[in-house]
């Protein structure tokens, strides 16, 4: 019995079909193994300068001085980092319900509506627009209405950014829940909107807030529109009414400056935004897993 199954092996790997199907997919793991280490190279490449080049300028003085006049020495990026968390927390303040309940109503009552197949292929359009577009078009409706840039503007521009991505998070979430747990929420009497947000979203709630921190990571460090609305401020600033400085305008500055002070905190903001995305990244993994296993 042994010999005839060696046998039809070997006649098997004779098969002149089957040895081609077998090189294509040697070849194809090879092309596909080399763009991984291709990739990793120049990332580990990247991630390797930016600890060289940042790690110097990180300290005490980064997160208590304000950023320093041209040809001074010293100075940090209080102003800036705050700045940076005013207007990125007011953006996921407003992005977040918005997306939430947007990707409610496409998944629980826009199934066969075309209102929400238009809003799915207008969702995924903004998803990959160029962020300048977004930071023209809340200058042209807001910050030339109010002639003059602002925290809020800067706000409104990143959270069109990220209420896509809430959506499409949202909505792909609430679409693996089980029909059979919103049946048997209907069978015990519960309304359509009692078995969307108390059933169907509390089930999903670790890929929904995974969304969220998506993006956060993904609005953190968008320069473009913030050039055309909340623009930059070399003092501290609390005021979300007036121009507020912020991280990543503040490092396209200090990075084109001829001054060393300036390009070293440039060099310590991109880290301290390369860091910090990086652990929103290992949170959002770590609750999706957590999804997962439970």
């Amino acid at each position: 019995m042994s010999a005839v199954l060696k046998a039809e092996d070997l006649k098997e790997t004779m098969n002149p079909v089957y040895r081609k199907r077998l090189l294509i997919h040697r070849v194809g793991i090879a092309l596909s193994f080399l763009a991984m280490i291709i990739g990793l190279f120049f990332l580990m490449w990247i991630l390797f300068t930016l600890v060289i080049k940042g790690v110097g300028a990180i300290n005490w003085a980064i997160f208590t001085q304000t950023t320093p006049a041209p040809g001074s020495e010293g100075g940090g990026l209080m102003n800036a980092i705050v700045g940076s968390l005013f207007m990125v927390g007011a953006a996921v303040f407003i992005s977040t319900p918005i997306g939430i309940l947007a990707g409610i109503y496409l998944a629980e009552y826009g199934e066969v509506s075309w209102f929400a197949k238009v809003t799915r292929f207008v969702t995924d359009i903004m998803l990959s627009a160029p962020s300048i577009v977004i930071g023209l078009f809340i200058y042209a409706i807001y910050v030339a209405n109010v002639k003059h840039f602002s925290g809020w503007a800067g706000s409104f521009a990143i959270s069109l950014i990220a209420i896509p991505v809430v959506v499409r998070t949202t909505d792909n979430m609430l679409g693996l829940v089980p029909t059979s747990l919103r049946e048997a929420a209907f069978a015990l009497g519960a309304p359509r909107w009692r078995v969307a947000t108390f059933v169907r979203l509390r089930a999903v709630k670790a890929g929904v807030i995974t969304g969220v921190l998506l993006a956060v990571a993904r609005i953190s460090g968008e320069t473009a529109p913030l050039l055309f609305t909340a623009l930059n401020n070399q003092f501290y600033s609390a005021n979300m009414n007036a121009p507020m400085a912020n991280l990543p305008v503040v490092i396209y500055q200090f990075a084109m400056s001829p001054y060393d002070n300036w390009r070293s905190l440039a060099w310590g903001g991109a880290l301290l935004i390369t860091f910090s995305v990086l652990a929103l990244n290992i949170a959002s993994r770590t609750l999706f897993n957590q999804k997962i296993n439970n």
